[in-house]
């Protein structure tokens, strides 16, 4: 397992540094990041350009700025974004709000996922399939901004109304300067959660309850699950101890894979609820051609998503002992 491990990092490499040169290639030549500056009215001397030039090393050949940008990344430093701060100090506070959403609505749609497929497979054909069926493609027909602006609209704002008082907050992941007991603090932030989970959520479970459902269909039909129940044991025990874990090996591969598809549902979702994380600054990133913004959000995001594949794949062991990496 420990040789798997290191080699799948090892193949994980030239992988990212492939992705980060085609996404420098690309800002670079998308744009001037010293474009407001240049536009202002009254000019900004050109001595201040000259320095921020020089500070953003747009003054050097592309090779010598991609060398520049990669031996720092490699040593934690992700340069200096076009408004002066810091990236790596500037990605750090953008990704733990980030996560704080992935990782909820990953572990919600994954509960719902299972839950709606296995009951779809055991009851196939019965009111309660097709019911989940049609919930499911529903909501894997939606856009992401659209599922979004539909529960603002018909959760958020119809529930505070009804309730007379503010308990899902549409906009921002958390009230500015807020004070109080902790207690209050987690509510408030879990009322600010809610929508942006639920959005990604949602559009995840549908497609994972679909997988659930088929591989929970094959399973049941296989010689040991024939012979588990000719031996006489319980239901609960063969669909639980037999059934359902070689069921989830398939949900494992999918969701690591999905990894990918809620980063890039994120950044549409912090638009619509107006959160300041990642996603918003990449879009940030991107409008203002800053090159190292947008390879830092791209570094990370590829680490994250190569961490999460790689513990699916470990995950399978125990979830299958006859699965052995060599």
């Amino acid at each position: 397992m420990v040789s798997f491990i290191i080699r799948r990092l090892l193949i994980s490499i030239p992988v990212l540094v492939l992705s980060s040169v085609l996404v420098f290639l690309l800002v670079a030549n998308s744009g001037d990041p010293l474009g407001d500056l240049k536009g202002r009215n009254p000019p900004v001397p050109k001595q201040v350009l000259d320095l921020r030039r020089h500070e953003l090393n747009l003054d050097k050949p592309l090779p010598a700025r991609y060398w520049i940008w990669i031996t720092g990344f490699v040593r934690g430093d992700m340069g200096t974004a076009v408004n002066g701060r810091e990236v790596r100090t500037l990605l750090g506070e953008r990704l733990v709000v980030t996560m704080r959403m992935i990782i909820l609505a990953t572990l919600l749609a994954l509960v719902l996922a299972i839950l709606t497929g296995v009951i779809s497979a055991v009851r196939q054909y019965h009111i309660t399939d097709y019911t989940f069926t049609f919930a499911g493609f529903l909501f894997l027909s939606m856009p992401v901004f659209w599922l979004a602006a539909l529960l603002k609209e018909y959760v958020a704002i119809k529930f505070n109304q009804a309730f007379g008082h503010r308990v899902f907050y549409t906009v921002g992941a958390e009230t500015p300067n807020l004070t109080g007991s902790l207690v209050y603090r987690l509510g408030d932030y879990a009322g600010h959660l809610v929508l942006p989970m639920l959005t990604l959520a949602l559009i995840s479970y549908a497609a994972w309850s679909r997988y659930q459902r088929s591989t929970m269909l094959d399973v049941l039909s296989s010689d040991y699950i024939r012979l588990a129940r000719a031996k006489g044991l319980s239901r609960s025990r063969v669909m639980v101890r037999h059934a359902l874990r070689n069921a989830l090996i398939p949900i494992a591969t999918v969701v690591a894979i999905d990894t990918g598809t809620l980063f890039g549902g994120a950044v549409l979702t912090e638009r619509v609820f107006s959160w300041q994380g990642m996603g918003s600054l990449l879009v940030q990133g991107i409008s203002q051609v800053d090159v190292n913004v947008v390879l830092a959000w791209l570094m990370v995001s590829a680490i994250i998503i190569i961490l999460f594949n790689l513990a699916a794949d470990i995950l399978y062991a125990f979830l299958d002992p006859r699965i052995r990496y060599g």
